[in-house]
């Protein structure tokens, strides 16, 4: 999956123009970033352990323009419609697996999840952000999943980003009930009480982020995320007794820069 998200993103770097306004008004040669780091996050939503996972990240821009600001905790985009400081695009992710021995008790497993869906972000000023997500689950959890956030970035160029903001997390039923619910049969099995979560907000979240150009060919990225898991969510008997309503995750990676030339 993230080697056809990348050569999704490549082949973008192609056709945006033609796509988006903001593009068409530039000439100049297509330049892409490519950074792969490692990254340290729950083995899943409302784990008290932690894994080892792949940090990756893509940016394009054209000719001379700074790469566009994008937060690293977000989903995976394309820009297909920039214009006044709006843009839109499809999004993706992918959500991890999780195993009974996992948890520690038989309540079921989410196989690895492909989401799929959309974003938009809309710069309010030169120095605030705010976004928005929807993804759908395909297979896995098969819910619907959503993030409102909001960036204050410190920038030079591309020479450095620095940014910080909040973020509200969404789910429906049907993703709250893979994740936090236990029902008859599994409770049966596992001594923990049955229980039947509805859909809502079911986390906060504050992040920051990274990037620091060493020249124009290398750089570095990464960013640090402090969750809380809230709601039907936190009360989950999964999480109460077997997990954690506080999720962290943090990672740091190395990026390069080329340039297609047209």
């Amino acid at each position: 999956m993230k080697q056809f998200l990348i050569a999704v993103t490549l082949a973008a770097a192609g056709i945006l123009p033609a796509w988006s306004p903001a593009f068409a008004q530039d000439s100049g040669d297509t330049r892409i970033r490519v950074g792969l780091g490692a990254q340290l996050r729950p083995e899943f939503v409302g784990a008290d352990h932690s894994e080892v996972g792949p940090l990756w990240d893509i940016d394009i821009a054209r000719g001379t323009n700074e790469f566009a600001f994008e937060a690293p905790d977000y989903s995976f985009g394309i820009p297909v419609i920039s214009s006044g400081g709006f843009s839109l695009g499809p999004a993706a992710n992918i959500a991890s697996k999780r195993k009974e021995s996992d948890v520690g008790a038989p309540v079921g497993k989410v196989k690895t999840t492909i989401e799929a869906g959309a974003f938009t972000n809309y710069e309010v000023a030169k120095s605030f952000y705010l976004h928005a997500e929807m993804l759908k689950g395909l297979g896995g959890h098969k819910g619907v999943v959503g993030t409102l956030g909001a960036d204050y970035v410190w920038r030079d160029g591309d020479k450095y980003v620095v940014s910080v903001g909040p973020r509200l997390l969404l789910s429906d039923s049907r993703y709250q009930r893979a994740y936090f619910g236990v029902t008859p049969a599994a409770a049966l099995a596992s001594g923990l009480p049955a229980y039947r979560p509805s859909g809502g907000v079911h986390g906060v979240a504050m992040a920051s982020g990274l990037s620091y150009q060493f020249n124009n060919r290398f750089g570095l990225f990464g960013y640090g995320r402090y969750e809380r898991l809230v709601g039907d969510a936190a009360d989950s008997p999964i999480v109460r007794e077997l997990g954690s309503r506080n999720q962290l995750s943090g990672g740091l990676g190395l990026n390069y820069t080329f340039t297609m030339k047209h």
